[in-house]
């Protein structure tokens, strides 16, 4: 445990030393610490640890993340005393937004020891109680979760497909299952029903435009005329 807890103090530093807490653009309900030169932070990441260190994806409030965040906030219900996973949550801004709604219980799980680390403080910084856990689960199951929430995942084809392996099964067991997603390439529609849609502020440096339209979709279990 020594080792571990040493590793997250030094995390919870970097993320301290490198990003400020301030309101998220779409979601300004939500504080998280964030980069201000996000360009800057990707180098220093990738320049220090030659890339074996994942790009700093808690450091930003992703287009889908907010969309989903946006969404959680307005419908409360959705989440209100259930129990929530967020996926690859990054900054944890999902994760939170659900906890304020009145979730009963938030998971979030991420494969960075940053990000971790970026979603404890964040929680703390927003006055809520979010499990945070360094994970990769796609190849298991959604334990408990009944809302299972994910912003910004079909950015590669590989993950795509890992996830909505992973999406389905959870959605067949029972849980409802939501993406948010600005039209990214990987993205199989043709799985799901669209909720809403909004017009998304951005990091420009990251995306070279300053607002995506992004869409919030439900996971069809079983659409018609889908292979199983």
């Amino acid at each position: 445990m020594g080792h571990n807890h040493r590793v997250s103090e030094l995390s919870a530093a970097f993320v301290r030393l490198h990003a400020r807490l301030a309101p998220v653009a779409f979601v300004p309900e939500v504080r998280l610490h964030q980069a201000d030169e996000p360009i800057g932070l990707w180098e220093l990441t990738e320049g220090e640890f030659h890339s074996a260190q994942p790009p700093p994806f808690w450091a930003f409030a992703w287009a889908g993340g907010q969309a989903l965040a946006r969404y959680v906030t307005d419908h409360p219900e959705l989440v209100a005393d259930r129990r929530v996973l967020d996926l690859a949550a990054g900054s944890g801004l999902v994760a939170i937004a659900a906890a304020r709604a009145g979730a009963a219980a938030v998971r979030a799980v991420e494969v960075d020891e940053r990000a971790v680390a970026a979603v404890a403080l964040n929680a703390e910084a927003n006055g809520v109680r979010v499990d945070a856990e360094l994970a990769d689960v796609l190849d298991s199951d959604a334990g408990d979760a009944e809302v299972v929430l994910a912003g910004d995942v079909f950015y590669s084809e590989a993950m795509a497909r890992r996830m909505l392996r992973f999406l389905l099964r959870a959605a067949r067991s029972g849980a409802r299952v939501l993406v948010g997603d600005p039209d990214r390439a990987f993205l199989p529609r043709e799985r799901f029903h669209e909720l809403a849609g909004y017009e998304v502020p951005v990091p420009e440096a990251l995306e070279s435009v300053r607002v995506k339209h992004t869409r919030v979709w439900e996971l069809d279990p079983n659409p018609p005329g889908a292979r199983r």
